[in-house]
């Protein structure tokens, strides 16, 4: 509850984080979106609704754009190739640990992610930047599959530059609006279910294709 809490009110989270902790406001939006994208395990940060709230404050002078946009690219990038280096490396390991008896890395998030990379190919981790779950996923199966570290880099840059800019660029001019801004929570639905749509409708369209081919044999 306290994480839905968070995600739905992140405007009023982040304002007492800026009292809080000042200047300081900045290492923890960093470590934020570089834990979300660079620990397999932690895949339900609200990385979209974050950086447009960023982007918020921003245009209402409370936040520095340009800092904003320059330390979060650096963390989207940099959690990205930790989470590359985590698969590659010890990847086949943590999809075997446990925790009170069950997969810290829940089997049907994994399969999204790979599924993702079955339709799209390395154009996924651009992609997947904006999808919850699986952007935190699809580095980590890049690692594991061992994709050649120039390519994933390439589209790891292109995906956080793209992924940082667009959100907080949005809050920016779109949080000057009037509607937006008081209706805030309908505003970061909305964002979520943008997000999970690709999602959705990879599933069912994955569903309809298996029951197609039973139908056919």
């Amino acid at each position: 509850m306290e994480l839905i809490d968070f995600i739905l009110h992140i405007d009023r989270h982040l304002s007492e984080f800026i009292v809080q902790y000042h200047n300081w406001v900045y290492l923890i939006l960093f470590l934020i979106i570089f834990v979300e994208t660079g620990l397999v395990v932690m895949p339900f940060l609200p990385g979209d609704s974050l950086l447009f709230v960023v982007g918020m404050f921003a245009a209402q002078g409370t936040l520095n754009i340009w800092s904003c946009l320059t330390l979060l690219v650096v963390a989207a990038v940099l959690g990205d190739a930790c989470n590359y280096y985590i698969g590659k490396y010890i990847g086949h390991h943590i999809l075997r640990w446990r925790l009170f008896g069950r997969q810290l890395v829940k089997p049907g998030h994994l399969e999204k992610a790979q599924q993702f990379y079955e339709n799209h190919g390395s154009r996924t981790i651009i992609m997947a930047r904006f999808i919850p779950l699986v952007r935190t996923f699809a580095p980590f199966v890049a690692g594991v599959g061992k994709m050649k570290y120039s390519v994933f880099l390439t589209f790891n840059f292109i995906g956080g530059l793209v992924w940082v800019a667009g959100l907080s660029l949005a809050g920016y001019f779109l949080g000057q609006v009037d509607f937006v801004y008081n209706n805030f929570e309908k505003v970061i639905f909305l964002i979520i279910l943008i997000s999970v749509t690709p999602v959705i409708f990879t599933l069912l369209r994955n569903k309809l294709r298996s029951k197609r081919m039973v139908t056919s044999i």
